[in-house]
Order: C-alpha cells, then structure tokens, then sequence
C-alpha cells in the first residue's frame, strides 16, 4: 500500500484545497492511504477531511507569503513530517509548498529515501498581478526547482504552453488534468430557499447578481464593486479574506452600502447559486475555478474574465477582458437581459480527474 503525502499552503477551502479533498476522498483506499498537512488558515479543509476519516497535521511554520527565516522554518518542519510519515509520494499543491516541498524533500534524498515528487500548480503564480520583479524572482524559484520533481500537474492548456514557453519542466514531465465535478452529487438550494438563507434585500427588479470568491487581489473584486455604480441590481459577495477591510472601504467611498453584501464565507457555497441572476468572476488571474463548473452546472448565466483555464470552459459571449469595469458593466448588463446557461463539457467530470491523478501515482 502506497503513503501519500499532500501539502497546501493554507487551511482555508480554496482551488488545491478542494482538488486534495476530492482526490483523498475518492482514491482507492485498498491500495494507498492519504495524509494532507497545511499551514495557516481558518481549519476548514481540516474539518472537511475529518468527516471523511482522513488525517491531517498542521503545518505551523508554512506562510502564504513567507519571508526567508520563515522558508527555513518551514523547510525543516516539512523535512521532519517526512521523516516521520514516510510517505511514497509527496503531493505538493501549491506554490508555496512546491517551493519548500521539493528542498525539504531534497535533504531527504540526500539521506538515500526514495520518494516521488508530484507537484500540482493551480495557475502560476508569477502570472499574479504584482511587480515584474517579484514574479520574476517567483518564475526563477520555479525554474530553479524544478529538477527537484518528478512531475508537474497543470490543470488548463494555458498553463502548459507557459510551462513549455519559460522552459520551466521538460514535456516529458508535464501533465494536464482537468478539474471536474458530478453533477448528480451537487445539492443545490431552490432560488427562494437561497435567497431566504442568505437574508437578501431585494432591489426595484428583483436582480441579484453573485460572485464566490476569497477576497485575494488576484479576484479582481474591485472591478465588480466598480460594476456596480452602474447596474441596477443587488450584489452578494461570498467570501472572506485579507482585503475584507479595503474592500468595504471601496463600498463606502462608492456609498453601496445598500447594494453590495460581503456576507462573508459559508460552507459549500455552491448550493447557494441559483439565488444569482447572473454569476460573476472578474478574477485578474485564475487557474480553474471549481465554482465557474459549479455555476455551469446550476444552469445560471456566467460572466468571466478571459484568464487562466476560463476560455477552455466558457464560450465567447460569457467572456470579458480583466481590469476592465466598462467591458464588465456590458456584459453584466447584457446578460440580465439576454439570461443563458453554458453547457458543461464532458472531459470536465469529477471521475476522470481522480482516474487520471490515481495514474501517475501508481505509474
């Protein structure tokens, strides 16, 4: 029976957070066993693994943005949760952990312990919108330990090319699977019920307009919050995250206190979709978002920005420019009055994705 190891930077349910929950929860059980460690966070992915029975151990020196003696720390806490769980394959999903991952792992190798090295990138992060040097020095940290894995999982065809493009990892260790979900296991509540469990304000036409989103600056929140001087709508934010207080004072300085609602998280977000007339993710960079297949799959119209895997998911006329508030109001506007759902893609399917990631850990 084979020990797999996976690590994520935080606790809090995001992308790779859900990706190791759905891939622990399905993976054959008679033929390896699951442990997933994390840093800093709110718990939830903890508890969410501990309904299912799998373990879990806190990572108390991993940092979203850790500074250099903290990386040490780090590196040297996840190298003694390695020697202590022995696993056969360390599963790293995150930038972070890839960072520190690979070098911890590294000393081990050192040592003569055989161990595979799978690494996961929701999106590349020196994609992220920050200053060309910091991701350039992100690119470089990515270049620089590459070696150290054996293999890189992708999730959109974007992310490959950039992969092949920066000479990052060789094709030969490069692998795309998609992120997918069963849409007979989703639970959605009614429109009226959602819109009961969330105690929404109702606006003159009845219009809501939603998002699902951590409040990172990579979800470009401020462009919707912008959006909405201009659309007569309500507008329900569910999240939470380090940018809460800028973001209610952006809301303050457009006076929208009576029209957009920071309701903050709420588990399994999901089933509260079809409260929205039109869903939103005016993200400036993504990898592929779980809740862009969810809303898909709640048959509500979806307006997104043209970034990561989402062109690989949305047609044209659900599609707008990042950083772009006008483009953003047209196509809000738009879609209020000409409502349609998008169709789900086959390859898009939660079966497939754990097939394919079971593959490369039994290869």
């Amino acid at each position: 029976m084979k020990k797999i190891l996976f690590l994520v930077t935080q606790s809090e349910m995001g992308g790779a957070q859900r990706y190791i929950y759905e891939v622990a929860r399905l993976l054959d059980k008679n033929r390896c066993e699951a442990v997933v460690a994390a840093g800093e966070g709110d718990g939830e992915l903890f508890r969410k693994l501990e309904t299912i029975g799998i373990s879990s151990r806190q990572l108390k020196q991993m940092k979203r943005t850790p500074w250099p003696w903290q990386m040490t720390k780090a590196i040297w806490e996840i190298r003694d949760l390695l020697k202590k769980e022995k696993p056969d394959v360390l599963f790293l999903c995150s930038t972070t952990t890839g960072l520190l991952g690979s070098i911890a792992s590294s000393l081990l190798k050192i040592e003569n312990y055989k161990l595979k090295i799978i690494y996961r990138i929701g999106g590349w992060a020196f994609r992220d919108p920050r200053p060309f040097w910091k991701n350039w020095l992100v690119l470089l940290a990515e270049k620089l330990t590459a070696p150290l894995k054996d293999l890189v999982i992708v999730n959109s065809e974007i992310d490959r090319k950039l992969a092949l493009r920066y000479k990052i990892v060789p094709e030969r260790k490069l692998v795309k699977i998609y992120n997918g979900i069963d849409v007979n296991s989703l639970n959605f509540f009614s429109r009226e019920e959602a819109q009961k469990r969330l105690n929404l304000f109702y606006p003159d036409n009845g219009k809501i307009i939603g998002t699902v989103a951590n409040f990172y600056k990579t979800k470009g929140l401020e462009y919707l919050i912008k959006a909405a001087i201009q659309i007569n709508a309500q507008f329900v934010i569910i999240g939470d995250g380090r940018l809460r207080l800028k973001l209610e004072k952006l809301i303050k300085k457009y006076k929208l206190e009576n029209k957009i609602f920071l309701v903050g998280r709420i588990p399994d977000a999901y089933k509260y979709l079809k409260a929205f007339d039109v869903f939103v993710l005016p993200s400036l960079k993504e990898g592929f978002p779980w809740i862009i297949l969810e809303a898909v799959a709640a048959q509500i119209p979806v307006v997104a920005t043209k970034v990561g895997a989402l062109p690989e998911i949305l047609s044209e006329e659900s599609l707008v420019e990042p950083k772009n508030t006008e483009a953003l109001v047209k196509k809000i506007s738009w879609m209020l009055e000409h409502p349609a759902s998008s169709q789900l893609k086959p390859e898009f399917t939660l079966a497939k994705m754990v097939s394919e990631t079971e593959k490369l850990l039994f290869s």
